[in-house]
């Protein structure tokens, strides 16, 4: 799914978080969003994911206008296009990995969702921990978990923020490699924030963002 953001600008009670912004990203690519705490890129991130809607110029996922879309239209998009990597796992501690990566299909009305869980897990190699609880895995194994739950609906958009900010170095390079892989084996378009050198090295695109703005942009 390709994503274009043209002459974006975003406000929080009149500071200008995001000012100027244009930028394309295209399907089967991965894009690192690079930059200081506060330069804007938790901002862009939530636009492109239509978790938020700019106050001025236009976020377009597949060629639509997110504000120019119903809430619920939103809700659907997001449910059934949109993947998301947190930097935390946001893993629900009650149920189990199984269940966790199941979710994105029960909340999008599809059925008989553990065929499909199960060879998502199985790619990121954890099918043996299927019915274990959050608690009971590493850092490295939950975000493998969210990198399954994200990819299981084939999400034509996947947004990763700081995905490896809380593992170590082996366990980041796993990560990395699987988000790669989301982009280059599935087919998604993966726009990722982060301050690691080494996961902005992996990606395609890399975007420099200064005060809300975009400063460089950088390709292979």
């Amino acid at each position: 799914m390709k994503l274009e953001l043209c002459n974006v600008g975003k406000n929080y009670e009149s500071v200008p978080a995001l000012r100027d912004v244009t930028l394309s990203c295209e399907a089967g690519t991965v894009t690192a969003l690079v930059g200081r705490s506060g330069c804007g890129k938790t901002t862009l991130l939530n636009l492109a994911g239509a978790m938020d809607l700019p106050d001025t110029g236009e976020v377009r996922l597949g060629g639509a206008a997110t504000s120019s879309l119903s809430e619920a239209r939103l809700t659907e998009l997001r449910r059934r296009h949109i993947g998301f990597v947190f930097q935390f796992f946001q893993l629900l501690p009650t149920l189990t990995v199984l269940e966790n990566v199941e979710l994105p299909l029960l909340l999008a009305g599809i059925r008989d969702t553990a065929p499909r869980s199960r060879e998502r897990l199985a790619w990121v190699g954890i099918e043996g921990k299927a019915g274990m609880l959050p608690h009971q895995l590493s850092g490295g194994e939950m975000q493998r978990v969210a990198i399954a739950r994200a990819l299981v609906h084939s999400p034509g958009l996947v947004i990763a923020d700081e995905p490896t900010c809380n593992l170590d170095t082996a366990n980041g390079d796993c990560i990395l490699k699987l988000l790669a892989e989301s982009a280059y084996k599935f087919g998604a378009t993966v726009l990722m924030a982060t301050h690691s050198p080494e996961a902005a090295a992996v990606a395609d695109v890399r975007v420099r963002m200064r005060d809300g703005r975009i400063e460089a942009v950088e390709r292979k």
